[in-house]
């Protein structure tokens, strides 16, 4: 009997692509061929999954980029990548379909509707976004990612948790090693992409810290490619040792490393951090659709395992108290990180597994 055939259609941020390679990465070991369909950008951000999944690359567009002409075509270039992506799957037809979001997985789902091969949908955050609310009502299954999601009315989703990268897995629930009089590891990051604001305000929050806590921190900071010289500058006028780049292809060593996180609350972020139990700082992303990046923080918030300092009520002296706050009380940091590792779903891959392979079945039954 042949492989079957699994088709991962996914958008171009870690938020996307970190839970769809986890969902890879599993499937493969059953047994599965996988596939994934994305854009050219969302290629750039496939470097993670496995050498054996084949990527489709189909024309996408969205509506909230460009203007004038570009925002013309996107209908023509939206059409094209749905006829490119329904082309394929006649030539090769999945067993099952899964979308992660983003623009980028438009084509693969629109073209699964048209042929009424199963499909689902996963949504990482506690809102939909705008792409997985346009399907939630035309797919077989929503995964919610963040419990309580909110949906769209007379749709139900079924908690799955988000799936995490295997190597984020093999360091689930790492020993903590609370802040102490040695040197502490702080991890500055801000999503797939970075963060400007973390850039402007937390090297001098830290610059704010007595000098004896400074002396021992170890700092790993991710920022912007266009902010990485100046941030790396501040921390050598400083005298603070800090390692700073755009992208870390460790985080999770060193999140398994850290006494403190500081981050974006971006659901793979929370995940990854709830699953390897870890203290945090998070500052959600203002700007992010229906204020979801709130929400995805509110289990760790409510679990006292994380700090939540919204961007209008964030200052270089409210992000200097926090981090001492945390680094200054080991008793403190140590139930922060129990409480986010309760709060972790290390099965999720798990239960999103079966949900494919369930509806997989569905329909071959069809």
């Amino acid at each position: 009997m042949s492989q079957p055939l699994l088709v991962i259609a996914a958008g171009g941020t870690g938020g996307h692509m970190f839970p769809a390679q986890a969902l890879a990465e599993a499937m493969l070991r059953r047994g599965w061929r996988v596939k994934l369909s994305t854009d050219e950008r969302g290629a750039r951000y496939a470097g993670g999954f496995p050498h054996t999944v084949e990527v489709e690359q189909v024309t996408a567009a969205t509506f909230s980029r460009g203007e004038g002409i570009e925002k013309a075509l996107v209908p023509l270039r939206i059409g094209r990548g749905v006829h490119a992506a329904w082309r394929q799957m006649k030539r090769e037809t999945p067993a099952i379909v899964v979308g992660f979001g983003g623009y980028p997985s438009v084509p693969a789902l629109a073209a699964a509707s048209l042929l009424k091969l199963p499909r689902l949908i996963h949504e990482q955050n506690g809102v939909l976004g705008r792409v997985n609310r346009f399907f939630a009502p035309r797919v077989d299954a929503i995964a919610c990612g963040t419990w309580p999601t909110t949906l769209p009315e007379g749709v139900e989703g079924i908690p799955t948790g988000n799936p995490v990268r295997a190597e984020v897995l093999e360091r689930a629930g790492a020993p903590y090693i609370p802040p102490g009089d040695y040197p502490m590891h702080l991890l500055i990051i801000g999503g797939s992409q970075g963060a400007r604001i973390l850039s402007n305000m937390v090297p001098q929050a830290i610059v704010g810290l007595p000098d004896d806590l400074k002396a021992r921190l170890r700092i790993s900071h991710q920022a912007r490619g266009e902010d990485e010289e100046r941030v790396r500058a501040f921390y050598d006028l400083h005298n603070l040792q800090a390692d700073v780049q755009p992208f870390f292809r460790d985080v999770p060593a060193r999140l398994a490393e850290s006494q403190l996180v500081i981050s974006r609350s971006g659901a793979s972020s929370v995940a990854d951090i709830s699953v390897i139990g870890r203290p945090s700082i998070l500052v959600p992303y203002a700007a992010a659709t229906g204020d979801h990046q709130t929400a995805n923080a509110r289990g760790l918030v409510d679990a006292d395992a994380a700090i939540l300092i919204p961007e209008s009520h964030l200052t270089q002296q409210i992000m200097t108290e926090q981090i001492a706050a945390v680094l200054q009380h080991p008793d403190t940091a140590v139930k922060m990180a129990h409480g986010a590792l309760a709060q972790g779903r290390p099965d999720a891959t798990d239960r999103l597994v079966a949900l494919v392979e369930t509806y997989a079945d569905k329909g071959q039954n069809r």
